[in-house]
């Protein structure tokens, strides 16, 4: 594990923050290494308000889309949403239609069939909205590169409203509008939106037209927080206040499908890291294991009984993903082993019977294990399918693009991407993107790297500290944990290993003339003899307050741990 101790900003930039918000140095350091280095901004960043977001008509295309919604709903027209089947996908359609059925009754909703029907708009989905007698599709986290389904979609006379965040292609779909902050001719403030921040803006802007104010739709904003945490979108700017306040709905007053998935957290209070950890792989594994319509049938529900209902089959769909996972998992990595390439500066691997739905998480395994740009492939009809995820700092969507003669079809961002290609393929892409990969990831990418914020001395750990630490919350990309070091630890004689399998630390620190701190260090039970015989190491950390029967307590979260050289 490197760690990679970022540079310290100049120090009369720190200093003048200092000065303006009466500060310590460490906060100040903190700050403007968040890109914060005024009164103005930090104010911002710490008192973020719902009249912080942008105009939504500040997006290109805005008008049109609105114009064509309003003209179906005066006409009686009847409107499909339609989204994929994660977790962006399922909040987003969630989202929209059950803002527009406040409106109209003739809206539907409709979510592909992962197996059946693949990411993002399909044939079949348009089929079904011409059987049915649907006239508008808003298509929401998925359709920028949908050309030839919008054509589909034209001939039949269907219209298009896209609503999406992924990088756009060179040609646009022929749709009645393109919402999507990358677009390059869009010159929307804020380009880091995830899809169903994207359908958040659209609503927004219809109920501008409806003399609605922001306030009016703080209730839709526990659907936008849990897709921002689901998405890993960077917790900056817009995203930043509607993350915040969309905690602020999940702890106070959720919906009935987020209450009900939620019920037996033992929290007194979510973070942003909890809705990654316990509503979001929910929310995806009904798209991953059942399908998509499960997730938005429970974010839809108004009747807590029924809700909580939907629930518990979603927790056995959660179950049976877990099992999956494991157990692909390992077949993964036996043929990694049994094909001899560990050494490889990629992972692609193949087997025709991995569930389609979890290879994106067996990728992430994957990536855990040796730490490179790893792709999962499993087949999918007359094709194959993947998932892709990538390590610090490489960017997977290039790398895809220089191998796209081989593939059918890809998408995604920086570090997580999905394609398909044809079986006889499969050899020559994974040929190439290993050479891709080989000839351009730095050497130092296929290292994990802990990103330290700064060096602090245990007596600088403060209750006032701790009390301005949590005011950066929520916490995410762009805005993460802020993690510390400090040397010549040792540990007071208390440390064990904790965990079914031993696998965990649990510790208590101290520096020389310091108070000591309660620490936990997880998957670091193997380093129990570093820290023993009173011999002083050094410690990454972050940290954090421990809820425990009610009681909250602050303890240092361990990261890593280096013997003294």
């Amino acid at each position: 594990m490197r760690w990679n101790l970022k540079s310290k900003p100049k120090r009369e930039k720190v200093q003048a923050l200092q000065n303006a918000l009466q500060v310590d140095e460490i906060i100040a350091t903190l700050l403007v290494q968040r890109g914060i280095e005024t009164f103005e901004q930090a104010k911002h960043f710490f008192r973020p308000t719902l009249e912080d977001l942008h105009d939504p008509y500040l997006m290109k295309d805005m008008d049109k889309a609105v114009n064509r919604i309003e003209s179906a709903i005066a006409n009686e027209e009847n409107i499909l949403v339609f989204g994929d089947y994660d977790v962006d996908g399922t909040t987003a359609v969630s989202l929209v239609s059950s803002y527009l059925k406040t409106i109209t009754p003739n809206v539907a909703t409709y979510i592909p069939d992962r197996y059946a029907e693949g990411y993002g708009v399909s044939f079949q989905g348009i089929d079904f909205a011409e059987d049915n007698g649907f006239s508008l599709i808003i298509a929401l986290d998925c359709g920028i590169k949908s050309i030839d389904h919008v054509e589909y979609a034209k001939e039949k006379g269907i219209d298009f409203v896209i609503c999406d965040h992924h990088r756009p292609g060179e040609i646009l779909p022929d749709a009645v509008a393109v919402l999507d902050p990358k677009r390059e001719d869009c010159s929307y403030p804020y380009d880091e939106l995830c899809g169903c921040g994207v359908g958040f803006k659209l609503i927004q802007a219809l109920g501008k037209n409806r003399n609605q104010t922001i306030r009016d739709l703080v209730p839709y904003l526990d659907l936008v927080a849990t897709a921002i945490a689901a998405d890993i979108v960077p917790i900056t700017g817009e995203n930043r206040v509607l993350a915040k306040f969309g905690l602020e709905v999940i702890n106070a007053n959720p919906r009935p499908g987020i209450k009900a998935l939620i019920q037996n957290v033992k929290k007194k209070e979510l973070t942003i890291t909890d809705v990654v950890f316990y509503v979001a792989p929910r929310i995806n594994a009904a798209g991953r294991i059942k399908h998509g319509d499960y997730a938005v049938r429970l974010l839809t529900e108004f009747s807590l009984e029924q809700a909580v209902a939907f629930a518990s089959e979603i927790e056995l769909f959660n179950a049976d993903r877990k099992d999956l996972d494991k157990q692909i998992t390992q077949e993964a990595l036996l043929q990694i082993e049994s094909n001899n390439e560990t050494e490889n500066f990629s992972t692609v691997v193949y087997q025709e019977n991995w569930h389609k739905g979890v290879i994106g998480i067996v990728a992430s395994r994957l990536v855990e294990n040796y730490y490179r740009p790893t792709i999962v492939f499993t087949k999918s009809g007359d094709k194959l399918a993947a998932s892709a995820r990538s390590v610090q700092g490489f960017d997977v969507y290039n790398a895809l693009e220089a191998c796209s003669e081989y593939l059918e079809q890809f998408g995604g961002h920086m570090y997580a991407a999905g394609m398909t290609l044809l079986e006889e393929n499969y050899q020559r892409f994974k040929n190439a993107f290993e050479e891709e990969v080989k000839t351009t990831i730095q050497p130092e990418m296929l290292t994990p790297e802990i990103s330290v914020d700064a060096e602090i001395e245990f007596r600088d750990i403060t209750p006032k500290l701790i009390r301005i630490l949590k005011q950066f919350e929520p916490f995410g990309p762009k805005n993460m944990t802020p993690i510390f070091v400090s040397y010549n630890v040792i540990d007071s004689g208390y440390a064990k290993t904790i965990g079914s399998n031993n696998e965990h630390l649990k510790l208590f620190v101290k520096q020389e003339d310091s108070v000591g701190f309660g620490a936990v260090a997880f998957g670091l039970g193997h380093q129990l003899e570093k820290i023993q015989h009173k011999k002083p190491f050094n410690v990454a950390f972050s940290i954090e307050e421990n809820e425990w029967n009610d009681t909250v307590s602050m303890q240092l979260q361990i990261r890593d741990i280096k013997n003294e050289t």
